[in-house]
């Protein structure tokens, strides 16, 4: 199990519970999060990817299934490029794709453009999000290097059976980006949780575990 951004391992805490039941459950700190080991250099998307893939070699495991969560399912996509031993595959609330850009979005980009210009990065601040304003200043370069790196085209090459639920209510990424992944990955299904955003996991636990739990049992399809 693989977390989002800024998350952790105990975000998929229902789930570990649940699916410890039936099978080997490995869920993961990846580096600058949770219990994770301290970044000491910004990371980019190849070195998540290069550190699960360290990961997989640790577990001894030949063939996985994965569940991974927004930030958690770029990191898959970046691997599966890497690595074969990824094989089913559970995507919620996935990042990574080329999102729609409003008018907002430009505007405040425009506005930081000019103002840099007359007065300090500190006194721009508000032009960030709150938690970018948290993040240390080497998370603050990993994620610049992460968010630009968009994977429309690796996840159009994606072979493996995957599965796909989010939100009807996600914010971050929102049902648009769902569907568009359901075109581009060719052996997907799309599920839509009802009364749900990014955490659809967390909030519709009981229907997302059922969901995953046929998922990865069932044979032949």
């Amino acid at each position: 199990m693989l977390h989002g951004y800024l998350s952790s391992k105990e975000s998929f805490i229902k789930q570990i519970n649940f699916f410890s039941r039936f099978m080997r459950v490995v869920a993961v700190d990846m580096t600058g999060f949770g219990k994770g080991q301290t970044m000491e250099y910004p990371f980019s998307l190849d070195d998540y990817a290069d550190e699960i893939c360290a990961l997989l070699d640790a577990i001894g495991e030949e063939k996985v299934d994965v569940i991974a969560h927004s930030f958690g399912a770029r990191v898959v996509t970046r691997l599966l490029g890497k690595d074969k031993r990824i094989d089913k595959i559970v995507f919620t609330g996935a990042a990574g794709l080329k999102p729609r850009r409003r008018l907002k979005y430009f505007l405040k980009k425009a506005s930081f453009f000019v103002l840099k210009k007359f007065v300090s990065r500190d006194k721009l601040k508000f032009l960030y999000s709150e938690d970018y304003r948290n993040l240390s200043p080497v998370m603050k370069k990993s994620f610049q290097k992460i968010i630009v790196d968009h994977l429309d085209e690796e996840y159009a090459k994606i072979q493996n059976k995957t599965l796909l639920v989010f939100g009807k209510n996600d914010r971050q990424t929102p049902p648009y980006m769902a569907k568009r992944m359901k075109k581009l990955i060719k052996d997907s299904r799309l599920y839509f949780l009802a009364n749900a955003g990014h955490f659809c996991f967390i909030k519709q636990a009981d229907k997302f575990n059922t969901l995953v739990f046929n998922f990865l049992t069932e044979n032949g399809k």
